[in-house]
């Protein structure tokens, strides 16, 4: 006999198993079908042969000024602090991302101590664009012409295969600049990481009677075995969704990342968990030791170098004028549909931080089931 279930959700990646966690509370009988063969999504980790806890699609870091996405992932685990930090191999020189005083004492030999005298610095280089149109005008109106050249433009290029000129103002309007010394890559309140990774808070989130996961299992593939659920949460691709019943909209462009794996026969590699390599004398954009988080121990050492390409699992949205023209027809496809639901990055063909995915799928809930109310004893984990 088929079981019963109220809720299709395709992906078990952070909307996924958000969305089946608050249903499940809700006393729905939520069924997730997952492509590949683990939960978690782009955020799975897992112990390697070093013994080392490492990502398998890249390090994850969280950050957040949400109060509710705070309390909310620590139902599920405990969380100990890390402020990231990211420094970038530059003619030779070491230096902190974001720009801040460092790194332009560290490039161009100046003295610069104070945040007036780093204004200052900045407002005699950087370039007077007061709306900027594209990636190269937002980070030109930032720090000007040298820095640019010295660290986004080729970087963008190896991670993208667009210069900024190509792309929307929006993706380097996010990167920060700093007046002062503080050398952390984000200034969020919160930030932190689990203890024991990732899948662990997501083993967690979907540990519930109401749930059951199938993985290795393309959901294009068994669709027409699934059918009459009062909703389904698709998380996967838009194009994916609709390219067999509208094959003549154009696909969507998505970046993709390869991850090369490699075992080092000393304590550590570099001095820092991630190092940019913003020039062209690489054709890697970063490499993640991944011993530094979490203070690891271990004989040896596991470095992973990351090189941006155009085949592979789809990771990043491509934001410029053209797909966001091709998105907008995919959109209005979405919006025919009854009760059925497009949630997260790729669906949505837009970048989410990690607390802004959770958020998504936290609002959304929210928004299609506002009667729902939670017990607040069913808040168990403690807050660290």
């Amino acid at each position: 006999m088929k079981k019963q279930i109220d809720i299709l959700i395709i992906g078990a990646g952070i909307s996924g198993s958000v969305l089946a966690e608050r249903y499940a509370k809700a006393g729905k009988k939520v069924l997730i079908i997952e492509k590949r063969d683990h939960i978690a999504g782009n955020c799975y980790d897992y112990i390697d042969e070093n013994n080392i806890l490492v990502s398998k699609y890249g390090a994850h870091l969280f950050h957040t000024n949400e109060e509710e996405v705070w309390e909310y992932i620590n139902r599920f685990n405990n969380w100990y602090p890390w402020e990231h930090k990211v420094i970038a191999r530059v003619d030779d020189k070491t230096v902190p991302i974001p720009v801040n005083i460092t790194t332009v004492n560290t490039l161009f030999n100046t003295n610069i101590s104070t945040e007036a005298e780093m204004k200052a610095w900045l407002d005699a280089h950087k370039s007077d664009i007061p709306n900027p149109e594209n990636g190269e005008e937002a980070v030109l109106s930032k720090v000007g012409p040298v820095l640019y050249d010295k660290m986004f433009k080729h970087y963008t290029k190896k991670q993208w295969d667009k210069y900024p000129i190509e792309l929307d103002a929006s993706v380097l309007n996010r990167i920060p600049v700093r007046y002062n010394y503080d050398d952390r890559y984000f200034s969020d309140k919160y930030q932190a990481l689990p203890e024991g990774g990732y899948t662990k808070v997501f083993e967690k989130i979907l540990d519930h009677p109401n749930i059951d996961v199938l993985l290795n299992i393309d959901y294009f593939d068994v669709q027409d075995e699934y059918s009459g659920y009062e909703k389904i949460f698709y998380t996967g691709p838009i194009d994916r969704f609709f390219e067999f019943k509208h094959s003549l909209i154009e696909k969507l462009e998505y970046r993709s990342i390869n991850f090369v794996s490699e075992t080092r026969d000393q304590e550590y590699f570099q001095e820092n968990s991630v190092v940019n390599y913003p020039g062209i004398e690489v054709p890697y954009t970063r490499i993640v030791e991944y011993k530094h988080f979490g203070n690891q121990k271990s004989d040896k050492t596991t470095i992973v170098k990351e090189f941006t390409v155009d085949e592979g699992d789809p990771y990043y949205p491509v934001p410029n004028p053209r797909n966001q023209e091709i998105y907008s027809k995919y959109k209005e496809e979405a919006d025919k549909l009854e009760d059925v639901y497009f949630v997260g990055r790729l669906a949505n063909y837009k970048y989410f931080n990690m607390d802004q995915a959770f958020k998504n799928a936290l609002d959304l809930f929210k928004e299609l089931e506002p009667t729902f109310v939670e017990e607040e004893s069913e808040t168990t984990n403690e807050v660290v």
